[in-house]
């Protein structure tokens, strides 16, 4: 009964892309959030909003496919159908034209595809909850005007922001100590260092507080990774 309880609180999640490394990626960061059910995958050249809602999708993530046309108009024709799925677009480029069209488009909000997979879900509901919002409107005034949320990470160490960004990008203080080569007791000491400074309290507000202010990590893990068993979704024309 506790699992059945569980499984009623989990959002259905469609992926759009074509990608199967994507979709691999995707499908790894997601399989024990226990946040959403993963419904299946579709290419967006071969499925159409009307599909999506029927499948019971409510919310869909949309990779950008180096610009993809057909993901303009699937995203569009999700809003048309149903302004209750949240569309979020994953994406290289957190700002350019073809953002702000999938913005026109309807879309809710845009991920960055340099997130490791582990950091996804949490990324997603946050999305979902409407708390972090990558408009491309919202990052030209980052980019133009000093902020408070400026203020506070530019009072972080050099040594700090990189470890922030691999905090960012799902790395565990194992991994950022290999990576860095310093121990991992120093790395617990510089990760509490950003608790502290930022008034964070825990890895997922470091990694909220990273994704709205722009310090995402710039490790590539979405390169290969196991794709077997991703369901496909009979969403084709």
């Amino acid at each position: 009964m506790g699992q059945l309880k569980r499984k009623g609180t989990m959002k259905r999640l469609v992926v759009v892309a074509d990608n199967p490394l994507i979709v691999g990626a995707i499908r790894t960061g997601l399989r024990d959030s226990g946040a959403f059910q993963l419904l299946g995958y579709a290419d967006p050249r071969k499925t159409t909003a009307a599909r999506i809602k029927e499948a019971g999708a409510e919310v869909v993530l949309v990779d950008d496919g180096d610009d993809s046309e057909p993901a303009i108009g699937l995203i569009q024709g999700l809003r048309e159908e149903d302004d209750g799925i949240k569309v979020i677009v994953l994406t290289l480029h957190m700002e350019g034209e073809w953002l702000e069209r999938a913005f026109a488009a309807g879309a809710t909000g845009a991920m960055s595809k340099a997130i490791h997979p582990a950091a996804l879900a949490t990324l997603i509901r946050e999305t979902v909850a409407g708390h972090i919002v990558h408009s491309p409107a919202r990052l030209r005034v980052q980019q133009q005007a000093p902020t408070a949320a400026a203020t506070e990470h530019s009072s972080l160490t050099a040594r700090e922001t990189e470890i922030l960004r691999f905090v960012a990008s799902g790395a565990t203080n194992a991994e950022i100590a290999r990576e860095l080569w310093i121990t991992q007791q120093t790395v617990k000491f510089h990760v509490s260092n950003v608790y502290r400074k930022l008034d964070v309290a825990n890895r997922t507000e470091a990694c909220h507080y990273a994704h709205v202010n722009g310090l995402i990590g710039a490790r590539e893990p979405f390169g290969p990774a196991a794709t077997r068993d991703a369901p496909a979704l009979a969403l084709a024309s």
